[in-house]
């Protein structure tokens, strides 16, 4: 990853990548199916991020590609507890936690101000022209955009009374 963001940088140029989210400690039965569920709540302030261009809870737009009976998280009791051996559904199912970890991914695109030159227009003239940006500029946003992306989920929780009691956002980060 750090010779891919340094090989963007020696070419004047930037990089995209993906920040992996969870959240442990939840309990089931956060959320609802409409409206005031986890994925709407949670999305739409992901969204609010400038450079985020997608959001996918669990394996997202990977279990597009399965049967439901490779998807679906089969469920069990350990200690009194219904959990899943699995966690496809990124620990929401219908809007709702099921009580596993919380777990989502967010797309950050590449920074727009590279040092290469860029077609663009000149809104004053009405013309095409070059736009050639200076100054310093992150080759590679991502690293940065980590503790946006937790304190987002922590905003979007908040928001559901009571459930961060004794929950903890952990991010990683690759491209």
């Amino acid at each position: 990853m750090a010779a891919l963001i340094e090989e963007a940088r020696m070419s004047q140029d930037s990089v995209g990548g993906i920040v992996e989210c969870a959240v442990t400690g939840l309990p089931a039965g956060i959320g609802g199916p409409l409206f005031g569920g986890i994925e709407p709540v949670l999305s739409s302030i992901l969204f609010g991020i400038p450079a985020v261009k997608g959001v996918e809870f669990g394996d997202g737009f990977g279990s597009c590609a399965l049967r439901g009976s490779q998807n679906n998280d089969p469920f069990y009791f350990a200690a009194g507890t219904v959990k899943t051996t699995t966690n496809h559904a990124g620990g929401i199912l219908g809007g709702i936690t099921t009580g596993m970890p919380l777990l989502f991914h967010v797309g950050i695109k590449p920074t727009a101000s590279i040092s290469q030159n860029q077609q663009s227009v000149n809104l004053q003239t009405g013309e095409n022209q070059i736009l050639s940006v200076h100054g310093r500029h992150d080759p590679c946003i991502v690293p940065r955009a980590v503790p946006v992306v937790e304190a987002a989920a922590a905003v979007a929780l908040i928001n559901f009374e009571g459930i961060l009691s004794g929950g903890k956002s952990e991010g990683r980060w690759r491209t």
